[in-house]
């Protein structure tokens, strides 16, 4: 049976979903099934360029490869749920937000003239009309799920899935750092982190790991070399087996996001036996942050983030309890590689 994923790729950018990509083709050839991934080059701006991808990804053939039928498809991201197939089944990672719950925000950029509007609507009717064409739609969280719900009224069923190297994460101790993991940028927030850290006693220390490219991530820096000495520490990108290292010695892990779509940082925490710092409007991570049980979920302010790292800090056995609770959460969730790939080809 030959797979095709169907996803996007911006040049010279990696993340989330190149990894969830990459992921699903290893875990279909595992299963003794031919799987390979198709993208398609993204850009989003000017706006007139997203609708070139959309008529892009509508034109790809991938009803066969080189005379040998394409049994499946499975499409990932916008635009790349435009292709055609027979036998096409959706897992979707998120519709162009900035046409849907980011449009008129801080963080959209669609709304700022004609054009974006006009674009912003194609979107819409594109998504309503072209989802619908799927056997089958499944979401990679609730959050997702309900977003397609109600701005296009179109029902799927969640599909969650472990991130990378799931086997591999571990707890060997509760040390006194908060681990942020992910890209510098102001959709995570790390500079509420920032600002907390400043208001606590030297003890404690924050570990920043991702991606620092941007006006945002310079801020960032800045505003931590500010805080004095190394109380926190901005690592960059490193590599799998350091980040692994860094969860397993934590005292907590801070997922700061803003209506994040799903977010590994979560799972991650949680394989590792760690608590998870999060906000009240963080999206994702409050499908599976119980606050009080396995983490605390908070209003996005430095003096309850603050608060919250404090009181690890003077109990780590707290930390333990919770980062075991957060273990359970996983395996409550039956968020696993067998139950994923029998839906996706039921």
């Amino acid at each position: 049976m030959k797979v095709a994923i169907a996803s996007v790729q911006t040049p010279f950018m990696t993340g989330g979903a190149e990894i969830h990509a990459s992921s699903l083709r290893r875990e279909l050839i595992a299963r003794g099934l031919e799987a390979d991934i198709v993208t398609i080059p993204f850009k989003w701006y000017p706006p007139a360029r997203l609708l070139d991808t959309m008529l892009m990804a509508r034109l790809v053939d991938l009803s066969e490869v080189n005379g040998v039928r394409i049994d499946r498809v499975i499409t990932l991201k916008f635009p790349a749920y435009y292709v055609e197939h027979a036998c096409k089944v959706g897992w979707l990672l998120h519709q162009h937000r900035q046409a849907y719950d980011l449009y008129g925000t801080a963080f959209g950029d669609l709304d700022r003239d004609s054009e974006g509007e006009a674009v912003a609507a194609e979107i819409r009717a594109w998504d309503s009309r072209y989802l619908t064409e799927h056997r089958a739609l499944f979401a990679n969280s609730c959050t997702v799920r309900d977003r397609l719900r109600r701005y296009n009224d179109i029902d799927s069923e969640v599909l969650y899935h472990p991130p990378g190297n799931a086997e591999r994460y571990r707890t060997d101790g509760f040390e006194d750092f908060i681990l942020a993991p992910g890209r510098l940028d102001p959709m995570k927030r790390q500079h509420l982190l920032v600002e907390a850290l400043s208001r606590l006693p030297s003890g404690v220390k924050a570990v920043l790991i991702g991606p620092t490219a941007g006006d945002y991530a310079e801020a960032t820096i800045r505003a931590a070399r500010q805080v004095g000495g190394d109380r926190i520490i901005v690592r960059g990108v490193v590599s799998e087996e350091e980040k692994i290292d860094l969860y397993a010695n934590c005292l907590a892990v801070y997922n700061g996001v803003y209506d994040e779509d799903y977010g590994y940082v979560t799972l991650e925490a949680f394989l590792a036996g760690k608590p998870v710092i999060t906000h009240e409007d963080s999206g994702g991570p409050l499908e599976f942050v119980r606050d009080g049980e396995n983490g605390y979920v908070i209003p996005p302010s430095p003096e309850a983030i603050a608060a919250c790292i404090q009181m690890l800090a003077d109990s780590p056995a707290t930390a333990r309890a919770m980062g075991g609770a957060g273990r359970e959460t996983i395996g409550l969730l039956n968020i696993g590689w067998d139950h994923v790939i029998e839906r996706l080809l039921s």
